[in-house]
């Protein structure tokens, strides 16, 4: 089985203990890895959404907003390890990351299409097909693989479904201000909103390990 490295993941999450993984958490430091394997790179969000600035309340409180793409260099070195290594970088549909490295955004409603000029293809697949609770679309950007060799995965915009528990005991109204994903977790804890599920994975997984390094070079 063809190792590979899962960067900037949950310390004890989904990456970990699984064989021919080698997980790389915060206190590791993914922006050091140096090879030799293949990547699932999932760099940090935040500065890239669309609340790239902070939350709302916080600003609001404090006027201090913060800067977009200040993520100490992680999604830079997240592209660079997947260029140079092969594998797969995973970040929120919407990511200002893309126009910012000059990576072509690929439709909502899915497929496969060229990223760049660097062998790169990009393309959107909501996480719900999956097995995670909300749509959470996704952008994945790949290296090191042929087109020919990515599959079709389940592509498609669907519709929001929100939780009955929540919509019961909040009203649907709340419901859709907190959004699909917002429903769940917060706090202390995001592990419901963060966490990739075990399909999802696997799925990414088996994406980088078809990784060809001469093929990213």
């Amino acid at each position: 089985m063809q190792a590979v490295a899962a960067l900037y993941v949950q310390t004890g999450g989904a990456y970990f203990n699984l064989p021919g993984v080698e997980p790389w958490d915060e206190v590791r430091d993914a922006r050091k890895y140096d090879g030799p394997w293949p990547v699932v790179a999932h760099p940090p969000c935040q500065r890239w959404g669309k609340m790239w600035f902070g939350q709302p309340l916080a600003v609001k409180l404090t006027g201090e907003r913060k800067i977009k793409g200040d993520d100490d260099g992680c999604f830079e070195a997240a592209l660079a390890s997947a260029r140079k290594w092969g594998g797969l970088i995973e970040h929120p549909w919407g990511s200002h990351a893309w126009p910012h490295f000059g990576l072509n955004v690929p439709p909502r409603e899915g497929g496969w299409v060229n990223a760049d000029f660097q062998g790169g293809w990009t393309c959107c697949v909501e996480q719900r097909a999956y097995g995670h609770y909300a749509r959470k679309p996704t952008l994945l950007l790949v290296y090191g693989v042929s087109l020919t060799d990515l599959e079709s995965l389940v592509w498609g915009k669907t519709e929001p479904q929100f939780d009955p528990a929540v919509v019961a005991r909040m009203g649907l109204a709340r419901a859709k201000r907190l959004g699909e994903v917002g429903a769940r977790g917060g706090g202390t804890d995001s592990s419901p909103r963060i966490g990739t599920p075990p399909r999802f994975r696997e799925l990414l997984l088996s994406i980088a390990r078809m990784a060809s390094v001469s093929i990213a070079a």
